[in-house]
């Protein structure tokens, strides 16, 4: 019995973490990558694949897409995938409630998968956040970040991803309880603080901390490398391939394989 044939991966964005996923691909037999969507100027060693800014032209090449670029490509990316009928993952930070909409109108007719952190740790953090706080009521939230000087959104993307994880697990939104230290004001009780620092060339630390008068409950995560964002970001797109239809986040992905 022949070797099925591998996935066939667009990637959409050639910064760094495109860089970095596309550097995954090449260790792998499962995967190929089939094309990249740049901007007409770039210079991005494709490997042999398609490199083009025609974003159309990009898709058709893929059996699932792979969107890493910036939210306002992120528009183009879901709206070539919707038309085109191609699964996609999705790990862009910082998008706003257009792209969120699109998202979701999306997703009734393709796969997606959406996460903030396509980190396989982070979504296990996750769901110990919402146990340690169901169970320790009453304490106080402070989320920590440390991300690279070149970082745009703050607080990041995976802090308001575990921020929210608080506030279900609380039975309220994060819109009611956060803070975010631009008063000068301390935060309320049952307040979500959040600390947040951008220096040197950091990937990403990420700590929750749970106190109360008498005592204290860390949890954290941290990065050495973007490799651990490309892995579960192409662990997502196995996984996605041949899914039907919905919005997924990379809970799903490691429920489903556990």
């Amino acid at each position: 019995m022949s070797e099925p044939a591998p996935l066939r991966i667009a990637m959409a964005g050639a910064g760094r973490m495109g860089q970095a996923i596309m550097s995954a691909i090449g260790t792998r037999d499962d995967l190929v990558l089939a094309s990249v969507w740049q901007r007409a100027a770039a210079s991005v060693d494709t490997g042999g694949a398609l490199g083009s800014d025609d974003i159309e032209a990009v898709v058709a090449e893929a059996d699932v897409v792979v969107d890493f670029s910036l939210p306002d490509g992120t528009v183009r990316v879901v709206e070539a995938c919707k038309s085109q009928s191609k699964p996609l993952v999705c790990g862009v930070s910082g998008l706003g409630e257009e792209q969120f909409v699109l998202l979701d109108e999306a997703s009734r007719t393709i796969p997606i998968v959406y996460d903030r952190n396509m980190s396989q740790g982070i979504a296990v953090l996750q769901s110990l956040v919402r146990r340690a706080v169901a169970a320790l009521d009453g304490f106080e939230v402070t989320i920590g970040e440390v991300h690279h000087v070149h970082k745009k959104d703050a607080p990041s993307g995976t802090a308001l991803k575990l921020g929210e994880a608080v506030a279900a697990a609380r039975g309220r939104k994060l819109e009611d309880l956060a803070w975010y230290g631009a008063d000068t004001a301390e935060p309320r009780p049952g307040q979500i603080r959040f600390d947040v620092e951008r220096r040197g060339e950091v990937p990403g630390e990420h700590t929750l901390k749970l106190s109360s008068a008498t005592e204290t409950l860390m949890l954290g995560h941290s990065v050495t490398t973007r490799g651990v964002f490309a892995d579960g970001a192409l662990r997502a797109a196995l996984w996605l391939a041949g899914r039907p239809a919905g919005l997924y986040d990379m809970g799903d992905v490691l429920t489903a394989d556990a």
